[in-house]
């Protein structure tokens, strides 16, 4: 097989794209997170282009492996905790010199490896509560130490990832039903014995869109007015005045959509958004050709990830979800989650060497 059949060229032009628009953004506004963002993006392109030419099916294939990678996301985890300092009220990355990395994205990589696996090999048997619960205890343990952070959107992504996963091994209704008055039972008692006052203030917030506009519903109220003044063509690279002006907090990270669309309008909203969709479609099409049930549900996850971090992000900048500190995959400014989702891709891609052998 040659060296350009073993990628989905589609797929990567499509994620480049919305890179490029990231890049827009920082530009336009913070020149030095500009390029340390191109370093971001070199090795980003660089795991999609060079995770397809290893033999992935053969690494998913050693137990050791997954739960080593598993092992060591959430060691990074515990590290975490110990030593990240606090910023913007959350303890969530590990200062390295001038950079910083945050091990709860790469831990939702890794709830996707492990699961891809567990689930393929005992999707048969998903309606034995044994599986649920070892499945359930794969994302608990992380997710505690994620939510003690405390990080209240990575830890809806974490549980997403795992309730999407029983629900694509078709999981009995009766015991989706459960997980659901599971779920409802934990917020309860994390809303009175674990949410901090900002986060309960938060969602209190996105059912009263008008209180309080210069505190808690400062930053969505901000985010409406910078996508409004875009329109449909958009003010012009480097003329949205919102955030020149500084009115529109987080500009380049969770609220970097909203600081696309008031350069480049309406229309360029829609483009990033069709490349999103034609990312979906690629990676949903490489995993309905994929040769086994790992590869296939190592797809289904890599589109849950996109798919649930776009909801919230796009909930977020609307005004539809509360505001959980969650960017935009590829587009907003950070490397974590940058190379998260371009590792996920590339060892997605390796499938197609199946497929076209």
């Amino acid at each position: 097989m040659s060296f350009s059949a073993k990628h989905d060229w589609y797929l990567i032009g499509a994620v480049a794209f919305i890179m490029g628009a990231g890049l827009l953004v920082l530009a336009s506004s913070d020149h030095f997170l500009f390029y340390r963002q191109l370093i971001w993006i070199f090795i980003a392109l660089a795991l999609l282009i060079g995770l397809p030419l290893l033999n992935i099916k053969a690494l998913l294939s050693y137990r050791w492996f997954i739960v080593g990678v598993y092992l060591l996301c959430l060691g990074l985890l515990v590290i975490n905790f110990i030593i990240a300092p606090a910023v913007h009220g959350a303890r969530s990355w590990i200062p390295l010199g001038p950079f910083k990395m945050q091990p709860s994205e790469f831990m939702q990589a890794a709830l996707i490896l492990i699961f891809s696996v567990f689930f393929a090999a005992r999707h048969v048997s998903i309606a034995n509560l044994k599986t649920i619960a070892i499945s359930f205890v794969y994302f608990f343990i992380p997710a505690v130490l994620v939510l003690l952070q405390p990080n209240l959107g990575t830890t809806l992504i974490m549980f997403g990832i795992w309730f999407g996963y029983l629900l694509v091994s078709e999981m009995p209704a009766r015991y989706l039903g459960a997980a659901v008055l599971i779920l409802a039972v934990v917020g309860v008692f994390m809303w009175h014995f674990g949410f901090a006052s900002y986060q309960k203030e938060r969602i209190i917030g996105l059912f009263h869109p008008q209180k309080d506009p210069l505190g808690i519903n400062y930053n969505t109220i901000q985010s409406k007015i910078t996508i409004g003044s875009g329109g449909f063509f958009g003010e012009g690279f480097g003329q949205g005045t919102e955030v020149k002006l500084g009115f529109l907090p987080a500009a380049q990270t969770d609220f970097a959509f909203s600081s696309f669309i008031e350069e480049w309008g309406f229309l360029g909203a829609l483009l990033v958004l069709a490349a999103f969709v034609l990312v979906i479609y690629r990676v949903l099409n490489i995993g309905l050709k994929a040769d086994n049930n790992t590869l296939r549900f190592l797809s289904l996850g890599a589109v849950m990830f996109i798919i649930l971090h776009l909801a919230v992000n796009l909930g977020s900048i609307t005004g539809l979800l509360p505001v959980v500190g969650e960017g935009m995959p590829f587009l907003s400014y950070g490397g974590s989650d940058l190379l998260t989702a371009s590792a996920l891709l590339g060892i997605v891609q390796s499938a197609r060497q199946r497929e076209l052998a």
